[in-house]
């Protein structure tokens, strides 16, 4: 398994872990800037707790392989493929979903549950793994700030 997809799994099984809204135990612990002088200084955080994993099937294994081919297309660091990886896993379980009508929101599809209404693209577009990714990741570059974000804010 290639480290950028070991990296994004193991990175996004603690937001599978607690379903996206909160990174247990490492939020308590995350990374916070210490003021010295004028300088801020990142004092160092580690993981604590019990760790998951989460089993992939074909399907969303072929859609992380994906995921992280777009990325790497559009030039962006890892950091944006664990993104996109972690926002994809919240809104789709990394399944290319089509229309699920009243199961879903409106008209949402695809890894990234983008609405062709919203200005997404076409359906078929969004329906495409390596477009929508490439759509997320224009909208994740206008996000100040996004790379040095906790997972959870930067994946919404």
């Amino acid at each position: 398994m290639n480290t950028i997809l070991r990296k994004s799994i193991l990175g996004v099984a603690g937001l599978a872990f607690t379903g996206g809204v909160f990174a247990g135990p490492i939020a308590a612990h995350a990374d916070t800037p210490a003021h010295t002088g004028t300088k801020p200084v990142t004092a160092a955080a580690s993981v604590q707790g019990e760790q998951s994993t989460i089993a992939l099937n074909d399907e969303q294994t072929a859609n992380v392989k994906a995921i992280i081919a777009a990325t790497k297309k559009a030039g962006l660091p890892e950091r944006a493929a664990v993104v996109s990886i972690a926002t994809a896993l919240q809104e789709s379980k990394l399944e290319n979903l089509g229309h699920l009508g009243d199961r879903n929101d409106h008209d949402s599809l695809g890894l990234f549950q983008q609405r062709p209404s919203s200005g997404w693209g076409t359906p078929e577009q969004i329906t495409d793994p390596e477009y929508s990714t490439l759509a997320f990741l224009k909208g994740l570059k206008q996000v100040d700030g996004w790379q040095d974000m906790p997972l959870t804010k930067a994946a919404q």
